[in-house]
């Protein structure tokens, strides 16, 4: 097995894995279907948060007793988590600029590049992570500082070449929609190819340097956007992906303990093949991924990052006509 999930605490573990599934499924409905949604989502709660973060870490400098003992400082302490929140957060505000076509910005053509820098730094940030460990400790461990034990090695190399590759599976940079019904934005060149090669290499990534948290952070987190672009919204995979990272870091950064010390606390098995394992299967589907993008491209005759390769797909058609393509 990947994870932990027998014994005593199994059906906690289950529980809290559905609980979490089902709040950012319908915390990202809530999120996407309105103005006052997004804003209270983007805007306000991580405007409120930054001042509640400030103040545990001045009052920790101060040496306060109440903020060196708050589980956001003693836990959530390391740089990765704090870059992923704000990055995907500002993910989030970008789309929507660009959804509700707010401003300048919203309505020029080459911000419509904006999801691919967006989600390449995101992308980046893990890869620099995954190298961290390989070469902190080379066949061996090292203690985060979390109070995480990791495992560097080849597992750590592979997956971040593949979090690299899959940067080059992002097509069609400029073929940016705003949805029919203004509730989403879409990015229909963003098909099954490029999700379950990200898919693979995310949920490595976590499997790796986030051991303890992969059960949420590599399962749920990123079934949920997968989930609602298979049924219901196509073509806004990046939106719901951008959507639930950005709250699931606001909640797991102010309350650690759910994953950590809790019954609904999980870990992986974190032995070495297993993520060898998981690693390599990373690669090869975004090496695939990669090769049929090129494949496509040199059938179709074009660039396969100003111009979309997934036309004709029936991925790429349903997401299109959910599309305003009026809008300019």
């Amino acid at each position: 097995m990947l994870f932990q999930v027998y014994g005593e605490n199994a059906p906690f573990q289950w529980l809290g894995w559905v609980l979490v599934f089902a709040a950012l499924i319908l915390a990202n409905e809530f999120a996407r279907r309105s103005k006052l949604g997004g804003i209270l989502c983007f805007l306000a709660l991580p405007a409120a948060l930054t001042v509640y973060f400030a103040a545990i870490y001045i009052g920790a400098a101060a040496g306060a007793e109440w903020a060196l003992t708050n589980p956001t400082y003693v836990y959530m302490n390391s740089w990765f988590h704090y870059a992923k929140l704000y990055a995907a957060t500002a993910g989030c505000i970008g789309f929507m600029i660009l959804k509700y076509r707010w401003g300048s910005l919203g309505k020029s053509h080459w911000f419509r590049a904006y999801p691919f820098v967006i989600v390449a730094i995101n992308i980046l940030i893990a890869v620099v992570s995954d190298f961290e460990s390989a070469v902190r400790a080379w066949g061996t461990t090292w203690v985060s500082s979390e109070g995480v034990t990791l495992m560097g090695g080849w597992h750590n190399v592979f997956n971040g070449i593949a979090g690299i590759l899959n940067i080059f599976c992002m097509t069609g940079w400029w073929g940016i929609y705003t949805s029919k019904k203004r509730d989403d934005m879409l990015w229909p060149d963003m098909t099954w190819v490029f999700i379950i090669a990200y898919d693979l290499w995310n949920f490595c990534y976590t499997y790796n340097c986030l051991p303890t948290h992969a059960w949420y952070c590599g399962l749920a987190l990123l079934l949920a956007p997968t989930v609602a672009n298979f049924f219901w919204n196509k073509g806004g995979w990046i939106q719901n992906r951008a959507n639930t990272l950005a709250l699931w870091c606001m909640f797991a950064q102010v309350f650690p303990m759910f994953q950590d010390y809790s019954v609904f606390s999980t870990d992986s098995v974190n032995d070495p093949t297993v993520n060898l394992v998981v690693s390599v299967l990373a690669l090869a589907a975004n090496v695939a991924a990669l090769a049929y993008i090129a494949y496509r491209a040199k059938k179709l005759g074009v660039n396969p990052y100003k111009q979309e390769v997934f036309r004709g797909t029936r991925d790429f058609e349903k997401a299109i006509a959910r599309a305003d393509l009026t809008v300019e």
